[in-house]
């Protein structure tokens, strides 16, 4: 099990944005969280990386019990997982190497040489090894959200969070993004726990349905 909550509340300050959640996601699972904007979706995402707290009964995630979960304890379980964002959050003036050698470096990766090939292996797998040297403000939108989605598979995780990945895309790279993510999903059992409002995607990419609506989740 990749992530078990049961009976789990989630707060943003003073606000309780769900409440007595339960979600179980399994390895090479793709799960798609669907509702309006402010419904809870993203919270629920950021929960599973520590950064929305959650009480409740039981809320594991990757093994990491995030009911005692300690900050000293969020670069580790950071490692396992994979976060792709809506607006991208690449360092605009590097290159898409030195972006991701940023990430590599920072999560303990020493060797020089095992950087490189790292980067040029999660490159092929989104097809952007041919632009390991351009600058980010040089490529498109989907072409920077290949590049997020190889930032995200650099530490090999168990699973990708992506928050509204095509919403800042149009209809031809939205569906490029999600055809990679679902064969990411297949080759390497990856899990993809993704938040969106196009139901065309779950109608192309079939997978498991949560709706976050009136401060709780539906399945």
């Amino acid at each position: 099990m990749i992530i078990d909550y049961k009976n789990i509340n989630i707060r943003q300050g003073e606000d309780q944005v769900l409440r007595n959640v339960n979600i179980c996601v399994e390895e090479g699972e793709m799960v798609y969280l669907i509702g309006q904007v402010g419904s809870g979706k993203s919270s629920l995402l950021k929960s599973f990386y520590a950064e929305v707290p959650c009480q409740g009964e039981e809320a594991m995630v990757l093994g990491y019990n995030m009911l005692k979960f300690k900050t000293s304890q969020q670069p580790a379980l950071r490692r396992v997982m994979g976060i792709v964002f809506q607006d991208f959050q690449l360092l605009t003036d590097r290159t898409v190497f030195e972006n991701l050698n940023f990430v590599l470096r920072a999560t303990g990766w020493k060797k020089k040489a095992e950087r490189e090939e790292r980067i040029l292996n999660v490159l092929k797998q989104v097809k952007m090894e041919d632009k390991v040297d351009n600058f980010v403000f040089e490529l498109s939108g989907g072409e920077q959200q290949r590049v997020c989605i190889a930032r995200a598979l650099l530490n090999n995780p168990k699973v990708i969070l992506a928050d509204e990945p095509t919403g800042n895309l149009d209809m031809e790279n939205g569906e490029m993004i999600l055809a990679l993510l679902d064969e990411i999903r297949r080759q390497n059992h990856t899990a993809v726990i993704m938040s969106t409002h196009n139901w065309q995607w779950i109608d192309d990419f079939p997978g498991t349905v949560y709706k976050c609506q009136n401060n709780e989740l539906i399945k």
